[in-house]
């Protein structure tokens, strides 16, 4: 062979030994630059973890850890700190949040993936999405304006029958209420677990949907028997999301909650979360050690906010058979 002929071949190794190298190089480049970002946000992450805990220190000195936690009173004129009326209120007000927004968020999904037609799903779609895009003062002042007055003979109704036989429903105080914030993190959080459902539901086989099809089965049999089965692991992680935004929402929470220290009946009472109580008098914080017992209600917001997503992690892996350690 020539040395002419022997050029060409020469000149096509070296380029693709230059492109493997150059590939190698990038792949190594890209490669630090995530891990120095991954590093760096842990290390941010835990100096703020850190730096929380020793601030509120001197709360969980005086009262304990567990005291504080499950302390039932709060009274910063007489330096009396618990935090159980704010975890109470949190957990009352997310999980009646996901109870209704979780079952309206599937059925959205259902209804745009299955069965709207395809020219009314875009536009569905994006109605949807833009939800997510309206500030949450303006749920809270909507919620605050027009919820709570038009809901007062909703309640008037539910405790007028189930408030008889489950004190939980019991009579209503006139006002925002547990069950006002309840319904506005509802609203807030459909937008969030309606998208990741519809994304989990479109990406099941569309082998076995068209199959349900042609054996006779309806639309309705295609959710039932494949949509939901193979997305119910993709379901929990949309609803672990709308959990955590239900859990460390503030402002429209602030606004329609009702604001006080103790620990409703029913929950048509009025209340606080973790969040609002925080966002409601870290300003005015200026009796003996409020301001400390305010970070360490934040402590505690972080711990509970852990705690939900190790638990729906695990629950998680127990039905996809623990296959992955997160979402």
């Amino acid at each position: 062979m020539t040395e002419s002929a022997r050029a060409p071949e020469q000149r096509g190794a070296l380029d693709l030994a230059g492109l493997r190298r150059r590939r190698w190089t990038g792949d190594l480049a890209f490669r630090a630059i995530l891990s120095a970002l991954t590093v760096a946000i842990t290390v941010v992450l835990g100096l703020m973890m850190i730096e929380s805990f020793i601030s509120a220190s001197p709360v969980y000195q005086k009262f304990g850890i567990i005291g504080f936690v499950t302390g039932s009173e709060w009274a910063p004129s007489f330096t009396i700190y618990g935090a159980w009326p704010f975890i109470y209120g949190t957990l009352v007000t997310s999980f009646l949040g996901l109870l209704i927004a979780v079952p309206i968020s599937v059925l959205i999904a259902l209804l745009l993936t299955d069965l709207a037609p395809a020219r009314l799903r875009g536009p569905l779609g994006i109605a949807v999405d833009l939800l997510a895009a309206v500030p949450s003062v303006v749920y809270g002042l909507w919620g605050l304006l027009v919820l709570v007055p038009a809901m007062r003979p909703l309640e008037q109704g539910i405790a007028g029958t189930l408030g008889r036989v489950v004190p939980f429903f019991g009579p209503p105080t006139p006002g925002s209420s547990y069950f006002a914030a309840g319904v506005i993190l509802a609203i807030m959080i459909v937008p969030i677990v309606s998208a990741v459902t519809r994304e989990v539901f479109a990406s099941t086989p569309r082998i076995q949907r068209e199959a349900v099809l042609a054996l006779g089965g309806t639309r309705w049999d295609v959710a039932r028997t494949v949509t939901l089965p193979i997305g119910r692991a993709g379901l929990l992680a949309a609803v672990v999301l709308g959990l955590g935004r239900a859990i460390g929402e503030t402002i429209a929470v602030t606004l329609v909650i009702g604001n006080s220290d103790n620990i409703g009946k029913s929950i048509f009472s009025p209340g606080f979360t973790l969040a609002s109580v925080i966002a409601n008098e870290f300003n005015e914080a200026t009796e003996t050690l409020h301001p400390e017992a305010l970070i360490a209600l934040g402590t505690v917001l972080l711990v509970v906010s852990v705690i939900v997503n190790a638990v729906a992690i695990g629950i998680r892996n127990r039905f996809t058979g623990g296959s992955r350690s997160g979402f």
